[in-house]
C-alpha cells in the first residue's frame, strides 16, 4: 500500500517546525511565528504556490489568509473552486522579516520540502504566484521559459514532465498585485480562467 499522503506531510511539517539550521528559524521562534507549511486538499488537481508567508500568515500559520488570500479566495470562487478543493504553500515557509524578498539560501534551505509536497500531492497544475516561486519551478524543472519574467509569462500554460508525471505550469501574478492595481485584478481574473479550462 502506498504511504498515506497526510502521514508524509505531517512529517515535513515536523521537519520544518525544527528546522533550527534555517536563518529564518530565530526570527521566528522570537516573535512566537508559526511556520506556514501548507494547506488544502492532500489530492488536490492544482497546487498554488506563493513564495513566503507574510504577517498575518506566520500569526496563524495559514498561507494566504491576509487581504491577498481574500483575493485569491474569490480568485477561485470565480472559477468554480473553493480553498479546499485545492493545495496552497509557499517556496519559503517561514517570515522572512519585514516582509522582505526571500533570499537565495532561504529558497535553497526550504525549496527541497515543496518539492515534496509536489511529489506526495502529484497535482495535474502547477500555479505560481509571483516570479520567485516562478522562477523556481521554471528553473527547477529546467523549462526553455526559465528566464522569462512573470510579466511576459503570465498566464501560459507550459508543459512540463515531473518523475509522477506530467503537469502544467501556470504561471500568474501574486494576488497581493491586485491590491495595488484594479488592472492586475482583471489581469488575474483572465489568468484564472485558463485554470477554469485546464480543469
Amino acid at each position: 500500500m502506498a504511504p498515506n499522503r497526510t502521514a508524509q506531510l505531517k512529517k515535513i511539517r515536523d521537519e520544518i517546525w525544527n528546522l533550527s539550521k534555517s536563518p529564518l528559524y530565530k526570527y521566528r521562534i522570537k516573535n512566537k511565528y508559526f511556520p506556514v507549511i501548507g494547506e488544502g486538499n492532500h489530492f488536490a488537481k492544482i497546487i498554488f504556490i506563493g513564495e513566503a508567508p507574510g504577517q498575518r500568515e506566520a500569526e496563524t500559520g495559514r498561507p494566504f489568509c491576509g487581504a491577498a488570500g481574500k483575493i485569491l479566495g474569490e480568485l477561485l470562487i470565480s472559477i468554480g473552486l473553493k480553498r479546499e478543493d485545492v493545495y496552497i504553500t509557499n517556496v519559503v515557509k517561514d517570515r522572512p522579516p519585514n516582509n522582505r524578498d526571500p533570499e537565495p539560501v532561504e529558497i535553497e534551505i526550504y525549496s527541497p520540502f515543496l518539492d515534496r509536497q509536489i511529489s506526495i500531492i502529484k497535482p495535474k497544475i502547477i500555479a505560481t504566484l509571483g516570479r520567485f516561486s516562478t522562477k523556481y519551478i521554471l528553473e527547477k524543472l529546467n523549462l526553455p521559459e526559465k528566464n522569462g519574467s512573470i510579466t511576459k509569462l503570465h498566464g501560459a500554460v507550459i508543459d512540463a514532465k515531473v518523475p509522477f508525471g506530467e503537469v502544467k505550469i501556470v504561471p500568474l501574478y501574486h494576488p497581493a498585485v491586485a491590491l495595488y492595481s484594479a488592472g492586475s485584478r482583471k489581469i488575474l481574473e483572465e489568468d484564472f480562467k485558463i485554470l477554469k479550462e485546464l480543469i
